[in-house]
């Protein structure tokens, strides 16, 4: 996978034509229109939901330079996730951007290796693990939270974030957030990376000396010496176990006895770190936003947590069952504001839905934002119910 940008687009051009000659698109607008790519860069769910207005579930747009084919809907969700994965691979989709930063995790492979890291990791996620991390939880939770005053006016979103990422260097790492050298570190350099996915798309073709990408690279350097030190320590350490995600992948195996090596050992961290830090931060953040104007939803939470929890923390087992008011606002909440909210393949093989054929190499993508926003599913799509 290339990191260089003339070369990924080169790819996508060529790829495109492939796909031209193998057959036609579903309808759509698939003309150059600089109006529209930036009207998509900024405001995509208007000409998503429009075009499934026009086209249905299927349909074709151009932005920029790419031809995009869109499946939205739950049968399309259904079809690309579940029924019929094995006619997409990932890898080479907009997920591959995240190379640089995550390596090979299971973000950006598929295939076999997939499947085999995959079973290899899944006993870190068993339910007495995920048991474990509620304590860290909740005491980060109540540390972010002792310095609140009424009346004082609060950065939601930063704030979530910083608790996301203490809690991810703890659980994750087993590394103390407080620690200059090595916890503290670690978050600022993983964050320092990621802010490269957030800037603007001219701005990440640049490189050397002061450009984004010398800065992803250089926190990279910073973070793996970190990760890759404490990797070595547990592989030395074959007597502790520190309950966290690292000691975990560390002395898994596979059925064959083989074990994950420290490159994957370090990339499935990475993984982990940025879907657990990030998408926490975003669907908490806008559970804030959605409780803020609905205050009799916060009453209705206020009486569960009441009458459930008491004065104390709550339980893995009320977190997983007995919380059902919870569980429906952060259902609503991702419903309104997926933190994946679109999500790339590459089409292997040439495949019909819908009533069309989409040829193979073309890219297709599923819209969970829009998806979630369709009337005929959702007849009040815009409502926090």
């Amino acid at each position: 996978m290339s990191t260089n940008p003339l070369l990924v687009v080169l790819r996508d051009v060529g790829s495109e034509l492939l796909s031209r000659a193998r057959g036609s698109f579903p309808p759509g607008p698939t003309d150059f229109d600089l109006r529209r790519t930036r009207q998509f860069a900024r405001d995509p769910l208007a000409i998503l939901l429009q075009l499934y207005e026009e086209h249905g579930p299927i349909f074709t747009v151009r932005v920029f330079y790419e031809r995009m084919i869109f499946m939205l809907g739950p049968e399309a969700n259904h079809f690309v996730t579940v029924s019929h994965p094995e006619n997409f691979h990932w890898r080479e989709s907009h997920f591959g951007d995240l190379i640089p930063l995550l390596g090979d995790g299971l973000l950006t492979i598929d295939g076999p290796y997939h499947d085999r890291a995959r079973r290899i990791m899944m006993p870190a996620f068993h339910r007495e693990r995920i048991a474990d991390a509620v304590d860290t939880m909740a005491d980060e939770a109540r540390r972010a939270m002792a310095h609140w005053r009424p009346g004082e006016v609060i950065d939601v979103y930063e704030w979530m974030r910083g608790l996301a990422m203490r809690i991810a260097m703890r659980a994750l790492l087993g590394l103390d957030p407080d620690d200059r050298d090595r916890g503290a570190a670690a978050a600022r350099h993983f964050e320092r990376a990621l802010s490269f996915y957030g800037t603007e798309f001219h701005m990440r073709l640049l490189r050397g000396p002061g450009s984004p990408w010398q800065r992803l690279l250089e926190s990279r350097r910073a973070l793996d010496e970190i990760v890759y030190e404490e990797i070595a320590r547990r592989r030395a350490d074959t007597d502790g176990d520190r309950g966290d995600i690292l000691g975990m992948l560390t002395a898994a195996e596979d059925e064959d006895g083989s074990r994950l090596s420290d490159k994957e050992v370090r990339d499935q961290l990475m993984t982990l770190m940025f879907a657990g830090h990030d998408t926490s931060t975003s669907t908490l953040s806008f559970l804030m936003y959605e409780l803020a104007r609905h205050p009799h939803v916060i009453a209705r939470l206020q009486d569960e947590q009441d009458r459930e929890l008491g004065d104390g923390d709550p339980t893995y087992e009320q977190i997983e069952r007995g919380l059902p008011e919870l569980d429906m606002a952060l259902d609503e909440t991702l419903r309104l504001y997926p933190p994946a909210w679109i999500g790339s393949r590459r089409a292997v093989r040439d495949f019909e839905f819908g009533g069309y054929t989409v040829p193979r190499r073309a890219w297709v993508h599923y819209c969970s934002w829009a998806s979630h926003r369709i009337p005929e599913v959702f007849p009040n799509p815009e409502a926090f119910i």
